[in-house]
């Protein structure tokens, strides 16, 4: 039975990470639209406030997630917050230092969450490079 409900809690982990990242950037990209409907045009000094700005989006969007992880821990595994965010964007980063740990039945999450950033943070490099190319697309 514990075995279900760590596969059933990683399942609604993952799932909200997936749907929470692919919103955000479906929202920065039509942000991008909106706000330069002719990207391709834009100064360079424009260009670079674009990807400043689309940046700090991403970056505000991946703490979002790391958020949602220590939400989960802080539930399941520690019982203060301070652990929990410390862990979560430890894995996240997949740089996991090892003085925070998970109790062993719940040890897998660490590893699944530093698998979903290191594939959310390819997502939104492949859309920081999709504008960059937009950016430089037409100076042949």
């Amino acid at each position: 039975m514990i075995l279900i409900f760590q596969i059933a809690s990683a399942f609604v982990l993952v799932t909200l990470t997936l749907w929470l990242h692919c919103g955000g950037l479906v929202a920065l990209i039509a942000w991008v639209r909106r706000g330069a409907p002719d990207i391709h045009k834009l100064r360079p000094l424009h260009s670079a406030f674009l990807v400043v700005r689309v940046t700090t989006a991403m970056i505000a969007l991946q703490g979002l997630e790391v958020l949602l992880w220590a939400a989960g821990y802080r539930w399941l595994c520690f019982t203060s917050w301070e652990s929990a965010l410390y862990f979560s964007a430890s894995s996240y980063a997949t740089v996991g230092y090892g003085d925070v740990v998970l109790p062993s039945k719940w040890r897998l999450l660490g590893p699944l969450e530093s698998i979903l950033g290191v594939l959310m943070c390819g997502l939104s490099v492949s859309l920081l490079f999709a504008i960059a190319t937009r950016l430089v697309g037409n100076e042949r």
